[in-house]
């Protein structure tokens, strides 16, 4: 490594450009130092390896290496890996054997050929590699571009006989852990190459799939395979597999190609053991052989930490045989294994912290219980399980304590006390024994110190009004064995309890009651929450008679005032027709009012109001303003003064409060004029030639609310045939709906309901309004004869 000061910028401060070339030089240094260490551990064990087959010195086994690599046109790191691949004398080369080889000892022995290139550059990238899935993951890379590879499996041989996924590259997690076991099937391709030795090329899809169970969700992601046997003895215990996403057959220098990777990986595989098995220090055997004894699920770990020293993960040396993993391995299958692997979710868990505090401090981890389902006699079962970690020596020990039917049952017995706030209580009729459960204490507001009482003292727990009824009912059940269910009140601490006893007896050969169980219940909440609903029942049913009185009240009062005429009017020679239809939902009555009546001076007038809200007040607030504004005009006052003055008696009077919408409108026969004058009212459908129009409303705003309101009046000039419709908001008003549609469904039903005789209002009314209304209709139907001029 070497460095060299770095010279100051004209600034004076640091050339950062110079110091960042001697950090990328010394990282360089350290990567080819890097490199180098681990080239020298691969040749010496090649030479170790040498030195065991032929009894030679270091020195010779080093010369024997370089002058196998020189003869075959190696590298002597390539030589040094298979050299490593191939520790036994390799078995007689059969002629049915020997293309390959060749092919093999060709594709190394070319230098200018891309296979050997590809080799190469392969051997010198195993140096880097220390475990299986690195394996998995330098192969995908060097071999994507000559073989078009998409995904790499790896798959070890148990002892079983089946299959371990130990390696794998370019496909997801959730298929790796439907793969993870494979046992020991037939029809399985890898397991099938492991039996005989040889490769196993999978070129058709669709023949494949007849022989065997190929891998993939779907396996159509993969249209060809390749699973070849790593050879490194006389038997084959690895088998490398090759997935592409494009079908067709692996051509012969591709074949040539993966069989070459194939023994130069075998090398490697045995620089480290993809599946390591349990640890060979005695100490841990004789741990694991105490397991293998042991009931229950208990793991001993081993912490591994990173450089930093801090836990990354924890090896699996010991196990029960209760223990399982999430992937379904037990007990000594898991040796060797890393937690995270068997718990992938376990990381930031309460548990992972737990692990991390027992290991510092020493302290006992106990974790909450949690609910797990497993498989038991082919029956699923919830089961509750705690966890409990302990540290032994530098380790630890996470036990899985399972809770049986008993605990169980007894949890849900207290959670149903809970719950339904109740508690079961035994009396002993011979012994006088007494059991409570501690809920039964909390329902009675007893103290537990003070103990239970017996059954027949429960009435001097009972308010003096329900100690007669209780006595007699537990009388019976001890003398006749008659079943109790019992209401009774106490008198706790904080107020009166609503209690509920249900007890029955047993009985002995001759029929005589000799224990009693049974529960007694707090039904506080219950009853107190009945009382509140007869309360409220009652004041609705008292409310509901005051307001249909006062409905009738208030009928009775608008038809008074406001009486409806039993035939068209006729005043300053118009034919007037007059409608009120009182709101259907709800029982106060609305404040709508009309008035049509002929001046001293021979004109007409016309209101239509509305008053805002309902009932005796909305009625009354109506009847003064009607009869008011009736008067102001006939005593000579403008509508727009008229309007001033009622606002200002709305707003000032004691006896009528509130806010009101009003149309007034003045007909002179002789010039067939119309003056009017709105406050906050909808304006007039006027229906003319078969065509309607809403007349322009002129300026005016909502009596009562405010103090200086300003009024206007228009001007409209009737001729014969007109149709003028004075009326209220609620024949347009629909909750469901826009005003405007409103306006437009009145319009178009006074065009279709036109007629040049009287009497059509009504019809029209009843097919323009809802079944059911909720609000007042009043209507004024004005119209001019044809032969008024």
């Amino acid at each position: 490594m070497t460095s060299e000061p770095a010279g100051p910028a004209e600034s004076g401060a640091p050339d950062t450009v110079a110091l960042a070339k001697i950090v990328a030089r010394q990282r360089a240094e350290m990567d080819r130092l890097r490199d180098q260490a681990a080239t020298t551990a691969v040749v010496e064990r090649a030479k170790g390896a040498v030195m065991a087959l032929t009894g030679c010195s270091p020195d010779a086994a080093g010369e024997e290496l370089v002058q196998r690599a020189k003869a075959a046109r190696r590298t002597l790191l390539e030589e040094c890996w298979i050299t490593l691949g191939d520790l036994a004398p390799p078995a007689p080369t059969t002629s049915a054997d020997a293309p390959e080889q060749d092919a093999v000892v060709h594709a190394f022995r070319d230098p200018e050929a891309g296979e050997a290139r590809d080799l190469s550059r392969l051997g010198r990238a195993l140096v880097r590699v220390g475990t299986a899935h690195d394996l998995a993951r330098c192969l995908l890379e060097h071999l994507t571009a000559g073989t078009e590879s998409d995904a790499v499996m790896i798959f070890a041989r148990l002892p079983a006989g089946g299959l371990e996924l130990v390696g794998h590259a370019g496909i997801d997690e959730t298929l790796a852990a439907q793969w993870r076991q494979v046992p020991p099937l037939s029809g399985i391709a890898a397991l099938d190459a492991l039996r005989t030795g040889e490769p196993r090329w999978l070129e058709d899809i669709e023949t494949d799939r007849e022989r065997y169970l190929l891998i993939g969700d779907p396996p159509e992601r993969w249209l060809s395979r390749a699973w070849i046997p790593l050879v490194t003895s006389d038997r084959a215990d690895v088998c490398i597999g090759v997935l592409r996403a494009r079908g067709g057959e692996f051509t012969p220098a591709a074949r040539e190609h993966l069989l070459a990777v194939a023994r130069l990986c075998a090398g490697r595989l045995r620089a480290f053991d993809p599946r390591r098995g349990p640890s060979a220090d005695a100490a841990v055997d004789a741990v694991q052989t105490v397991f293998d004894a042991l009931p229950g699920s208990t793991m001993l770990l081993t912490p591994l930490r990173a450089p930093s020293g801090e836990v990354e993960d924890y090896r699996i040396e010991a196990a029960t045989e209760e223990t399982f993993d999430a992937l379904g391995r037990t007990g000594r299958d898991l040796l060797g294994l890393r937690l995270l692997e068997c718990f992938p979710t376990l990381a930031g868990d309460p548990l992972w912290e737990g692990c991390r505090h027992t290991l510092a401090t020493g302290e006992a981890y106990d974790g909450e219980p949690f609910a797990q389902q497993e498989v038991v006699a082919g029956v699923a079962e919830l089961s509750t399980y705690t966890v409990r970690v302990t540290r032994l020596g530098d380790g630890l020990a996470v036990s899985w304590l399972r809770h049986d039917s008993s605990d169980r049952q007894e949890q849900r017995l207290a959670d149903v006390q809970r719950l339904g706030n109740l508690g079961w209580a035994n009396w002993n009729l011979i012994t006088h024994d007494v059991s409570w459960s501690s809920q039964v204490y909390t329902v009675l507001d007893r103290d537990p110190a003070a103990g239970p009482v017996r059954l027949t003292a429960l009435r001097d727990l009972a308010v003096p009004e329900d100690a007669p009824a209780l006595t007699h009912a537990v009388g019976e059940l001890m003398r006749r064995g008659r079943p109790c269910s019992m209401p009774f009140r106490i008198r706790a601490t904080d107020r009166i309890r609503h209690l509920r006893i249900v007890a029955e007896a047993v009985t002995d050969v001759h029929g005589t009651p000799v224990e009693v169980h049974g529960f007694v219940q707090d039904l506080t909440a219950q009853r107190t929450a009945e009382l509140a609903l007869v309360e409220s029942e009652q004041a609705i049913v008292t409310q509901h008679d005051v307001l249909r009185a006062e409905r009738t009240l208030a009928a009775r009062l608008q038809h008074a005032l406001l009486p409806l005429p039993t035939r068209p009017v006729q005043p300053a020679g118009l034919q007037v027709e007059v409608a009120y239809l009182p709101a259907q939902s709800g029982i106060h009555v609305g404040g709508d009012w009309f008035s049509a009546i002929e001046l001293p001076d021979g004109d007409a007038l016309f209101v239509v109001g509305d008053v805002a809200g309902h009932g005796i007040d909305a009625v009354a607030t109506m009847a003064q303003l009607r009869f008011t504004a009736k008067g102001m005009v006939i005593t000579g006052s403008s509508l727009t003064g008229a309007l001033t003055r009622l606002n200002t008696l709305l707003l000032h009077s004691r006896d009528i409060h509130g806010t009101a919408t009003m149309i007034l409108a003045r007909y002179t026969p002789d010039r067939h004029r119309l003056v009017w004058a709105q406050a906050g009212h909808p304006a007039p459908l006027l229906l003319r030639a078969g065509e309607a129009r809403y007349l322009d409303r002129p300026g005016g705003m909502l009596l009562g609310a405010s103090s200086a309101p300003h009024f206007q009046e228009a001007e409209c000039v009737l001729e014969p045939g007109d149709r003028l419709l004075l009326y209220t908001d609620g024949l347009v008003e629909r909750p469901s709906e826009g005003i405007d549609r409103g306006f437009k469904r009145l319009a178009d039903a006074l065009v279709t309901h036109h007629g040049d005789e009287s009497g059509s209002l009504g019809p029209m009314l009843a097919d323009l309004l809802e079944s059911e209304r909720r609000d007042d209709v009043c209507v004024v139907d004005i119209r001019v004869p044809l032969a008024d001029l």
